[in-house]
């Protein structure tokens, strides 16, 4: 049901415009929808969610991110290796953060 809920939220946000002058969303309903599709251990859905954000948010480091993890764990490894990559362009050579650190581990080891 917590499911439901989630995704009737991130549907809702689709449909509502963000006004141009008001800066991005912090956390986008459908991000937060596929967080909770990977704590269930659904990441092939959870894939899905992260990549329809992406849509309407695009260029987050958070959301890519969380794409690259889901089809990980799904076993889609090429769209990991493009989410991951994403990640890892925009972040450049100075980020630390722990999400990138993790994107560049299992790059390396793909």
């Amino acid at each position: 049901m917590l499911v439901q809920t989630r995704r009737r939220a991130a549907d809702l946000e689709d449909k509502s415009e963000k006004h141009i002058v008001t800066p991005a969303r912090l956390l986008p309903a459908r991000e937060l929808l596929g967080d909770m599709l990977l704590e269930l251990k659904r990441p092939a859905e959870a894939l899905k969610e992260y990549e329809a954000s992406h849509v309407r948010e695009p260029n987050r480091l958070r959301g890519y991110y969380g794409a690259g993890l889901a089809a990980a764990q799904a076993g889609q490894h090429a769209k990991a290796k493009q989410h991951y990559g994403q990640l890892v362009g925009m972040a450049g050579k100075g980020e630390s953060r722990p999400e990138v650190t993790a994107a560049r581990a299992w790059l390396s080891g793909h």
